[in-house]
């Protein structure tokens, strides 16, 4: 069960019999729409801040996620620096960081970002509350790999701070970017995305290669003929 085209190409490369593959999407998906459903449905009380809260209402938000061991150090140091001078030209922009416990990403985040009011350092979040903070955002900064799938799922773009990534389908359709750690590209995509309409839109609605939350269908339907 392969849940893009290209997994299917690489089950293949392997003498995978094609007849034994299946492209399905990735049942993550299937998980991530279900849990935004549910926390419409069910009047969900996030646990999260009131006053972020009421940001979130009334403007902007990128949420910010990165903890991978090749940013530590040079690496997280453009990442924040990039984050604040953003922050500061954009007022209206709301920032949200769940930091990571790991103190190489403690320090720098806490040392350079602590103190900008439209900046959020928050704890790491349940996957509740990442769910529906995602579905509030307007655009995701990430080095996390499961967000490049999560967030264009709900129609987010995603700029990726790596210089590559394991997922290249959400860059190949046009949902992520790869804009690594460098300070001044990251700043650039950011502005581009905050400020040009057309580019947003066309990465917000570009199709989402990793499933549209109907996986664990195919697959049932799949193991039902067999």
């Amino acid at each position: 069960f392969a849940p893009t085209n290209n997994a299917k190409k690489a089950l293949l490369k392997e003498n995978i019999s094609e007849d034994e593959i299946f492209v399905t999407g990735n049942t993550v998906i299937d998980a991530l729409l279900w849990m935004r459903d549910k926390l419409k449905t069910q009047n969900y009380a996030p646990n999260l801040p009131e006053d972020l809260l009421e940001d979130i209402k009334q403007k902007r938000v990128i949420l910010v996620t990165g903890h991978r061991r090749e940013n530590f150090g040079e690496g997280f140091e453009q990442i924040c620096h990039a984050v604040l001078e953003v922050a500061i030209s954009y007022p209206d922009v709301a920032f949200v960081y769940p930091v990571h416990l790991n103190p190489k990403v403690q320090k720098p985040v806490n040392r350079i970002l602590t103190g900008q009011p439209n900046i959020w350092l928050i704890r790491p979040l349940d996957y509740p509350d990442l769910v529906l903070l995602m579905d509030k955002s307007y655009l995701v900064l990430t080095d996390s790999g499961g967000i490049q799938e999560e967030a264009p799922a709900l129609g987010k773009p995603v700029l990726v701070m790596r210089e590559t990534t394991e997922r290249p389908e959400g860059i190949e359709s046009g949902n992520a970017r790869l804009v690594g750690t460098s300070k001044e590209k990251i700043i650039s995509n950011l502005i581009s995305l905050l400020e040009n309409k057309a580019v947003y839109q066309e990465m917000s609605q570009a199709h989402n290669p990793y499933g549209d939350g109907k996986a664990a269908e195919r697959i049932v339907s799949v193991l039902s003929r067999m």
